[in-house]
């Protein structure tokens, strides 16, 4: 379970910032809370939803949890000799590209606290270290400054061999987990169970529908026929799509979705073009929706609306692993979807019935509605918005005095709690 992330000097996040999912001492809604011992007040939230207006560094913020991911899941692979750390500093302060970048995380593992985090450089990771708490106390695992590697008395395994074969621009979590180290292949896992759903669009959201037939199941159909009564059920038909007609479409997804997206999303997509390239039938989801008779007619997902689309690619992502407690991170949680449907998703993550392994979202979102609803406690909702030099500030709402049974919705409209667009902007457009 996530407790906190620290970021600074990563794209608009300049200074240190942090989110956090452990428990205020507000008396809000108690339902919902995940039981976490260890946590200061035996609680995390299921949720956070950030708000803010454009290019304020929402999108920034779970890039970086992202680049953190994949620093520890992929840097053993692909850091090439030499090829530095494909970091992304903050650019609109020349000093920043001369100073590290930072990231860093506390989080719970079978019921231990951990706190991970390392700095990089453009050329290398330049410190990485990993401590858990076991008795409330902190004790080093192992601790790595440059080429220097330090490593705690608990630490058992081939410890120095992994530091010899750990190369400048890889940490040596990655490293250790492709060399099988037991003990730390556990906290390995917690990163790669971590789930990037982005805002594809609609076309990216058609072929994920499409090849993600394994992962669109009945729980997932339910959820559909909650917020659409006219769902019925679902089939998946083979269906021959020509490669010219493909292209013609969807020209260069294949290249963009072979370098940018995440493996979750990636692999599927690279098996059914694969497969359109060889001429060989795809599976195609269909919804059935009920007719005027009752029966079930089936629709192609082309003929589905964007929201439908979208809901059916992340969630049914969501569904297969909210099971195993994953954190999830969701880009415009609102997009294509209606207030019912986005209040919908948070439920799956706000109650104890469909979410009892403890899974947690962090999601960006513009619906303003949401922020009344009775699923939200206070310290569940965040802000981001820019200073006059362009970095990113972040900060909950519980840093500004509020009452249980305000209007937030209002409130924040009103811009009392910033992170809105500026009143030029407004004056602007008017």
């Amino acid at each position: 379970m996530l407790l906190r992330f620290r970021v600074s000097n990563h794209l608009s996040f300049r200074e240190p910032r942090e989110l956090s999912l452990v428990t205020s001492s507000l008396k809000d809604r108690e339902e919902g809370l995940i039981a976490c011992p260890p946590a200061p007040r035996g609680s995390v939230l299921p949720a956070a939803v950030v708000y803010g207006p454009n290019a304020s560094g929402k999108t920034n913020l779970l890039h970086a949890l992202i680049f953190m991911k994949q620093a520890v899941t992929e840097s053993h692979i692909h850091a090439a000799p030499g090829g530095g750390v494909p970091r992304a500093a903050f650019l609109l302060d020349p000093a920043s590209a001369a100073k590290p970048s930072r990231f860093e995380i506390d989080f719970v593992l079978d019921g231990v606290p951990y706190n991970y985090g390392f700095e990089a450089s453009d050329e290398a990771f330049l410190s990485e270290w990993l401590y858990d708490f076991p008795n409330a106390r902190a004790r080093l695992l192992f601790e790595r400054g440059g080429g220097d590697f330090r490593f705690g008395r608990s630490l058992q395994g081939r410890n120095r061999i992994v530091s010899e074969l750990t190369k400048s621009n890889s940490l040596f979590l990655s490293v250790s987990a492709q060399m099988d180290h037991k003990q730390l292949t556990r906290v390995f896992e917690y990163f790669a169970s971590i789930r990037d759903i982005p805002n594809l669009g609609s076309q990216a959201d058609l072929f994920s529908v499409i090849s993600h037939g394994e992962i669109i199941t009945d729980k997932l159909i339910e959820f559909l026929k909650s917020i659409d009564r006219n769902v019925m059920n679902f089939r998946l038909q083979d269906a021959e799509i020509p490669e010219d007609e493909f292209r013609k479409v969807f020209g260069g997804l294949y290249d963009a979705v072979k370098g940018e997206v995440t493996p979750e999303i990636g692999k599927p997509f690279m098996r059914i073009f694969d497969r359109i390239e060889s001429g060989k039938p795809v599976q195609v989801v269909q919804l059935g929706h009920k007719s005027r008779d009752g029966d079930p007619v089936y629709l192609d997902p082309g003929l589905e609306s964007a929201g439908t689309l979208r809901l059916m690619a992340a969630l049914g992502l969501v569904f297969r692993d909210l099971d195993r407690g994953s954190l999830f991170l969701i880009d415009e949680l609102d997009a294509s979807l209606h207030t019912h449907a986005a209040e919908a998703v948070l439920a799956l993550f706000c109650s104890p019935e469909t979410n009892p392994k403890g899974a947690q979202l962090i999601a960006t979102t513009h619906d303003t509605n949401l922020l009344n609803s009775p699923l939200l406690r206070r310290d569940q909702i965040w802000f981001t918005e820019k200073d006059r030099d362009g970095a990113t500030r972040l900060y909950p709402l519980t840093d500004i005095r509020t009452r249980k049974g305000d209007d937030i919705e209002r409130a924040y409209l009103q811009g009392r709690y910033g992170a809105v667009p500026s009143d030029d902007l407004v004056a602007d457009l008017g």
